[in-house]
C-alpha cells in the first residue's frame, strides 16, 4: 500500500477532540482579553490604549497555551477594535491617526471586538458597554432598548442554529426579537461559518436583508460539528450605515492571487502573510506603518487584500453589538465566547417581547446534553 493511501488526514472539525480543545483554548484567551478591555472602559481611557490592551492581553494569554508545540501557529484572529457611539465597527486607530488620543466619556456607548486563534481555530467576541453604567446609574431609554435587543437576538440565535434548522428561519425570527424593542438590525450584516484559518466559510446567515438580497440569498441548513461567528448589530436608526471619514486601519487577505508589481506591495503582502495569514490585522501591529500603507494601495486595487472600512450610523442613534463564536454539536449549540454578562439591574428597558413563539424559544435551555457513556 502506498504512503498516500496510508497517510491520515489532519482533523479540521470539532468532531475531533483535539480541534475542539483548540477552539475552547482560544476562547478562554479571547474571553479573558475582552473582559480586561471592558473593565478598562472608564471615563478618560483612550481608545488607542484600549486597543493595545486587548491585543497585548491576547498575546499574553496565548503564550501559556500549547507551549510544547513550537511549530503550532497562534495569534490574533481579530485585532482589538473600539467603536464609540455612532461609529459602528472596525475602529482601530494607530498612533499616527489625528484622533488617536480620543478618550471615553461617561455615557459613551462602546463596542469592543477582538479574537484569538490556535492552529487557525479562531474564537472571536464582541460586546457593548456604556461608560459609567451601574446599578446606581442604570442605562435607560433607547440605549437600553438597543442593548436588550442585541442581547435577546443573540440568545435566540444560539437556540436557532441547531442541526436541521435553516438560515432564513434565523433571519426571520431575529427580526421579530429586535422589532419588539423598536430597533432594527443593521442591513445586510452577515454571520459566517468558520473553518480553519478562515472566518468567512461557506454557509452564511443574513440579518435585515434588503428585498433583492433576500431573494438571491443562498438557503442552507445547519449541520453538526460546524462553527459560526455570529455578528449582531442592532440600531435605533433605520439600519443603514455609511463609510466614515475615519481612516481605515484593519485589513485582511482575500485569498485571490495577483502578480503584484510594486516592491512596496510585495513587501506588504509578504508581511501580512507571515504575521496574520488569512486573519484580519491592524496597521498598528506593522513594523513600518507608512510603508505598509503605500504597499496596500496596489494590494487593495488588485483585490488580494480587503479593507475593513470604518462604518457609522447617524449622530444620535444607538448601536449595540454582540459577537460570539458558536459550536454546533449534535446535542445543541455551545457559545464559547462571551464578554459582559447582560444585567437587567443595569440595563433597564421598558419594552419586552410579546410574541408567544419567541418567548417560548427564549425559555428553552441552552445546556448541552452529554452523550451517555458507553458501557
Amino acid at each position: 500500500m502506498s504512503a498516500a493511501t496510508t497517510a491520515t488526514k489532519t482533523p479540521t472539525t470539532i468532531e475531533d477532540n483535539s480541534v475542539l480543545t483548540k477552539y475552547k483554548a482560544a476562547a478562554d484567551v479571547t474571553n479573558s482579553a475582552i473582559r480586561k478591555v471592558i473593565s478598562a472602559c472608564k471615563e478618560g481611557s483612550k481608545i488607542i490604549d484600549l486597543c493595545k490592551l486587548g491585543d497585548a492581553a491576547i498575546e499574553v494569554g496565548l503564550s501559556t497555551q500549547y507551549t510544547k508545540d513550537k511549530k503550532l501557529s497562534k495569534g490574533i484572529s481579530y485585532p482589538t477594535s473600539v467603536s464609540v457611539n455612532n461609529i459602528v465597527c472596525h475602529f482601530a486607530p494607530s498612533a499616527t491617526d489625528v484622533n488617536a488620543d480620543q478618550a471615553l466619556k461617561n455615557g459613551d456607548v462602546v463596542r469592543i471586538q477582538l479574537g484569538a486563534h490556535i492552529d487557525g481555530f479562531a474564537a472571536v467576541a464582541g460586546n457593548t458597554v456604556v461608560v459609567g453604567a451601574s446599578e446606581a446609574s442604570p442605562v435607560t431609554g433607547k440605549t437600553a432598548d438597543a442593548l436588550a435587543a442585541a442581547h435577546y437576538a443573540a440568545e435566540a440565535i444560539q437556540r436557532l442554529i441547531k442541526p436541521g434548522n435553516k438560515n432564513m428561519t434565523v433571519t426571520d425570527k431575529v427580526q421579530k426579537v429586535i422589532s419588539a424593542f423598536d430597533c432594527k438590525h443593521i442591513e445586510n450584516i452577515l454571520s459566517y461559518e468558520q473553518c480553519q484559518n478562515d472566518l468567512d466559510g461557506g454557509k452564511h446567515i443574513i440579518f435585515n436583508p434588503a428585498p433583492a438580497q433576500r431573494q438571491s440569498f443562498a438557503v442552507c441548513e445547519f449541520a453538526p460539528y460546524e462553527v459560526y461567528m455570529i455578528d449582531v448589530f442592532v440600531t435605533t436608526g433605520e439600519g443603514r450605515t455609511k463609510k466614515s471619514e475615519l481612516r481605515t486601519n484593519i485589513y485582511k487577505k482575500t485569498g485571490s492571487t495577483y502578480q503584484l508589481k510594486m516592491k512596496a506591495a510585495r513587501a506588504a503582502f509578504s508581511e501580512i502573510s507571515g504575521k496574520s495569514g488569512k486573519f484580519p490585522f491592524a496597521l498598528r501591529s506593522c513594523e513600518d506603518e507608512r510603508g505598509m500603507r503605500m504597499g496596500l494601495i496596489e494590494c487593495i486595487k488588485t483585490n488580494v487584500v480587503q479593507a475593513f472600512e470604518v462604518q457609522e450610523e447617524k449622530q444620535g442613534e444607538v448601536v449595540a453589538q454582540v459577537t460570539f463564536t458558536a459550536l454546533v454539536t449534535p446535542n445543541g449549540v455551545d457559545r464559547i465566547t462571551q464578554g459582559l454578562v447582560f444585567d437587567e439591574k443595569v440595563i433597564k428597558t421598558e419594552k419586552k417581547i410579546e410574541d408567544a413563539e419567541i418567548k417560548e424559544l427564549l425559555a428553552t435551555s441552552t445546556r448541552i446534553k452529554k452523550k451517555p457513556a458507553k458501557k
